[in-house]
């Protein structure tokens, strides 16, 4: 399946997409493009868009399009609900949700950056979500 959203991505356009790549489906292949072309793209190519304002993958009040991703798809994996917290401070007003969320967002625009293109920090920073999960795992088994 086909993912469409806007280019320059920075934290819930690479939390999703490693998402969904991780659960979801591991074939998914992600286009980024300007913001005003989201949804046609999207139709011209049998997409799906996400994190753009009124779409089912997108922000719903105080939550971000990975809790958007983790809802449609009924993801149980453990670690994730924290880690949904983390990117949601990261990704919105809210900056102090955690203690990690200011950090998730410095490195996020780290990456932006030194990546070349949206692909390339993709490939970059997916390891950053993969430690992130790891250690919202062993916080979840600690208490």
């Amino acid at each position: 399946m086909k993912y469409v959203t806007r280019k320059r991505v920075k934290v819930d356009r690479v939390a999703c997409p490693w998402l969904i790549a991780r659960f979801v489906d591991k074939e998914a292949e992600f286009l980024f493009v300007e913001p005003d072309e989201v949804l046609s793209v999207a139709e011209r190519e049998g997409g799906i868009p996400f994190d753009i304002p009124g779409v089912e993958l997108g922000h719903k009040g105080a939550e971000c399009s990975f809790d958007a991703v983790i809802k449609k798809y009924g993801l149980t994996e453990p670690g994730l609900d924290r880690l949904a917290l983390i990117v949601r401070g990261a990704d919105t007003d809210a900056k102090d949700l955690t203690p990690q969320s200011r950090g998730l967002e410095a490195i996020a625009e780290g990456f932006r950056a030194i990546g070349r293109d949206d692909h390339e920090i993709l490939r970059l920073e997916f390891p950053v979500y993969d430690a992130l999960l790891a250690f919202c795992r062993s916080e979840a088994a600690a208490g």
